[in-house]
């Protein structure tokens, strides 16, 4: 298995590079200082020199072992305090005994026996010293470069290689017993391990190894954890990059870092090629506002090199994105991704499994039920439960329990969808009133209505996330259709907090807004999505972008038909507004009872609510 390290080969050469760089720099910096000081030191002959000492003009005298430094007394410059810059002269030593004499009369300072350094001493200081302090400085600056610019731990110049890391599956330790919720995903993908297990079984009827299989899906949903499981269970060799990885400041890294990328694999073929949110480097080339040469160039090239290697050696491109639609067209067409694998947010079936997967090491009570469990993370993806357990796990820690219990469980689901409770904020008596007859508005519309899910629990506890209270309601079974019955009441319910404050008060606050966003999205979806206004019919008027990740709707019909469409969200809007303030009169009583108690309470169960509601009922009967 390689280990991203450069050959010994190519350590040699950039060694002997950096050193015949550090000596050409070293000798520019002696040539430089020679010239330097040559520039202030000036020979003249021995008689100049006993001419300066008769006339007192030295300073200093250096003796060495075969020369003479002679350094000049400052002269006045006829400005009082400046000075010119004192001369310095180099005579040739001779052998004259009354030299000393000589200098001690003219005044000067001698320095005497001052020995010459030896010449290995001089080669040490002036040669290889500064090339070792050259050689480590430059080289701990391109490694601070190479690493700063992407390139991983390797010489000063591997900026250009890839960043891969290598697992195999004694290291990722994951198999597709540790993916649950996914069986369609896993059986695609269980093709692509067999094939690597058993490539003759295949071969001889003559079907080829798909060369590239996408993963599509929200994010949470576990396609990275697929693309493990594959190499876990194919016992190969598996290379996981992130899309970002290939992407630099620099024109050409990311090709070159593909290409060591496909070196690689196919020498350690069989094996699987892991690119993580690879919309990063795919993004169709069509779009000329975000064009980039750099993320062109590397797509230009991963496309070359899809189409370049042998499937039948064995190497899978495994790619995951949440952004399928802003892939190339090149890149999606078979020969390269040939097969689409949907990781979609898992069924109630799939949430039940994941549960069971994610809760065996953690201590569960008898009354723990995780189908109810189950069924009230509908439209959660593996992520969110994989939290919702251990949020659970906490709680009973927190609380001095040695086992998870049920209210665990379901406080983990209310602390993951509208956050921890806000014990420090005190509403008023006034506000407390409005909210709890804010929250029993939802909870009445749903209960005098026949096609909502039932109330499971109402509180006017503030929460982390910005809500004073909130009704929760639990389905009864999964449903994949809602029938426009279902829609309008749906909305009416949302509309019934607002309701609820006009029919009391006799006025609206700014706590229903979450609920009118709601309300006018459905709305919205209904008459340009659905098809359920008479006025336009089966007529698709917005359709959704970017499907996986916040599902925004892009309008595809003119300025004047979309003020007609907004006609119509309102007519629906008002009608079940209406509809609620109607329900809600024809209960005022039963409003004010339940409303006292919440009131109270601060949180009733679903149960406390419909024993109130059925004694209502019971007593007027």
């Amino acid at each position: 298995m390689p280990t991203g390290k450069e050959p010994k080969g190519n350590d040699t050469k950039t060694l002997m590079s950096f050193i015949i760089m550090a000596v050409i720099f070293t000798s520019v910096i002696n040539i430089f200082m020679a010239a330097l000081t040559s520039r202030h030191s000036q020979e003249i002959s021995y008689t100049e020199f006993l001419q300066m000492l008769d006339e007192k003009r030295v300073d200093t005298v250096e003796r060495q072992v075969d020369r003479l430094i002679v350094t000049e007394k400052q002269k006045e410059d006829g400005q009082v305090g400046i000075y010119s810059k004192p001369n310095t002269y180099i005579v040739g030593a001779v052998d004259d005994p009354e030299l000393t004499d000589r200098i001690i009369a003219s005044g000067a300072t001698q320095y005497s026996n001052v020995e010459n350094n030896s010449v290995i001493y001089e080669f040490m200081t002036s040669w290889v010293l500064p090339s070792v302090l050259i050689y480590i400085v430059v080289t701990l600056l391109m490694r601070s470069f190479a690493k700063r610019m992407g390139g991983g731990s390797g010489g000063p110049m591997s900026f250009g290689k890839n960043t891969a890391k290598i697992y195999a599956q004694k290291e990722t330790g994951v198999t597709f017993a540790d993916v649950a919720g996914q069986e369609e995903a896993k059986e695609s993908l269980n093709e692509i391990v067999d094939f690597l297990h058993q490539p003759d079984k295949y071969n001889a009827i003559g079907a080829k190894l798909p060369k590239g299989a996408l993963l599509v899906g929200p994010p949470g949903t576990g396609k990275t954890l697929l693309a493990k499981a594959v190499a876990g269970e194919a016992n190969v060799p598996f290379y996981s990059l992130s899309g970002s990885d290939f992407v630099e400041m620099f024109v050409g890294v990311g090709a070159s870092r593909v290409r060591d990328l496909f070196k690689q694999a196919v020498t350690n073929a069989p094996c699987i090629v892991f690119i993580d949110e690879i919309d990063a480097i795919g993004k169709s080339r069509d779009n000329q506002m975000g064009s980039n040469d750099e993320r062109e160039q590397t797509l230009n090239q991963l496309l070359s090199e899809m189409d370049g290697f042998d499937s039948s050696k064995g190497v899978v491109i495994l790619g995951a994105t949440n952004r399928p639609e802003v892939l190339d067209k090149a890149l999606l067409r078979p020969g390269r991704f040939d097969r689409r694998v949907i990781v979609e947010k898992p069924d109630l079936k799939g949430r039940k499994a994941i549960l069971d997967v994610h809760v065996k090491n953690v201590k569960l009570s008898d009354d723990v039920d995780l189908d109810a469990v189950a069924l009230g993370t509908s439209g959660c993806a593996g992520a969110d439960i994989a939290n919702i357990v251990n949020e659970a796990a906490l709680r009973a820690v927190r609380l001095g329990r040695d086992k998870v219990n049920q209210s665990d469980f379901m406080e983990a689901i209310e602390v993951i969808i509208a956050g921890k409770e806000k014990k420090d904020r005190i509403l008023t008596e006034k506000e407390k009133k409005i909210v709890a007859y804010h929250e029993v508005g939802h909870a009445l519309a749903t209960a005098m209505q026949k096609n909502t899910m039932p109330v499971q629990k109402i509180t006017i506890v503030p929460r982390t996330m910005g809500s004073l209270g909130y009704t929760m309601q639990m389905p009864e079974e999964e449903k994949y259709l809602m029938s426009k019955e279902e829609m309008l009441e749906q909305i009416t319910t949302l509309l019934a907090g607002r309701a609820a404050e006009e029919v009391i008060f006799n006025t609206v606050t700014t706590g229903a807004s979450n609920d009118i966003e709601r309300a006018t999205s459905m709305a919205r979806a209904m008459v340009a999505q659905y098809g359920m206004s008479e006025k336009f019919d089966m007529m698709g008027l917005e359709s959704i972008q970017n499907k996986y990740l916040d599902g925004r709707n892009v309008r595809n019909c003119a300025e004047v038909t979309s003020a007609e469409v907004d006609a119509e969200v309102l007519k629906i809007i008002r009608e079940c507004h209406k509809k609620a303030i109607d329900i809600l009169n024809n209960n005022e009583e039963v409003l004010h009872k339940i409303a006292a108690f919440l009131i109270e309470k601060e949180t009733i169960t679903g149960k406390e609510f419909m024993d109130i509601l059925e004694e209502k009922v019971s007593v007027e009967i």
